[in-house]
């Protein structure tokens, strides 16, 4: 990912957090030389010294049978982005859009049945323990966790490589920030207002 130096995102810990919130993402392997994609829930995971991207997919989904001919995958994750005016800022320019993203790259192979199901009641603690009527895994049935564990196949993604890009007016003067700040506010569409709100923990 082309990352200017105004934009580019070092710290691992804030990556971590922004992956976190932002877990739906892209996984992008090849096969025969051309790459292919599934939109997953995912989530990043540390296991002694390493982290690891895992997730589940489809058995009937192809995709996990490039594991084993692709070197690296990528994941791709996305946070909110936005269309910016240039007739926000104090001098003439062009318009540009701010977003957040990051990319991680590392190879890719399939869990065991033992892994996938320690791998998919993490997934139910994160999103469901907080419900009040909370569906985690030893509340399911054995018979139905049984059939859907052979509709799915688990990976686990070995973390080599994280790129973090979060353009979001840092290159701007601080009127200019603040006035896009408070512009992106004023606008309908509600992943400006969540650039917004992004954009404002900076100031």
């Amino acid at each position: 990912m082309y990352i200017p130096k105004y934009f580019k995102i070092a710290d691992f810990e804030e990556i971590r957090e922004f992956v976190q919130h932002n877990a739906f993402g892209t996984l992008v392997t090849t096969k025969k030389g051309r790459p292919i994609a599934t939109h997953l829930p995912l989530q990043l995971i540390k296991e002694e010294e390493d982290y690891y991207i895992t997730g589940h997919m489809a058995y009937g989904n192809p995709q996990w049978r490039s594991f084993e001919t692709s070197e690296e995958a990528l994941v791709m994750f996305q946070g909110p982005h936005a269309y910016i005016s240039s007739s926000w800022y104090e001098h003439k320019n062009v318009p540009t859009w701010n977003y957040q993203s990051v990319h991680i790259y590392g190879p890719a192979h399939t869990l065991n049945e033992e892994e996938l199901k320690q791998d998919l009641a993490k997934l139910l603690q994160k999103y469901e323990s907080h419900r009040e009527n909370p569906v985690l895994w030893d509340n399911l049935s054995p018979s139905l966790l049984e059939k859907e564990l052979k509709g799915i196949v688990g990976f686990k993604i070995h973390v080599k490589e994280v790129q973090g890009a979060y353009k979001m007016s840092q290159n701007r003067n601080e009127t200019d920030y603040r006035n896009i700040v408070e512009q992106l506010q004023n606008e309908k569409n509600p992943n400006a207002k969540q650039m917004a709100e992004v954009m404002k923990k900076k100031l």
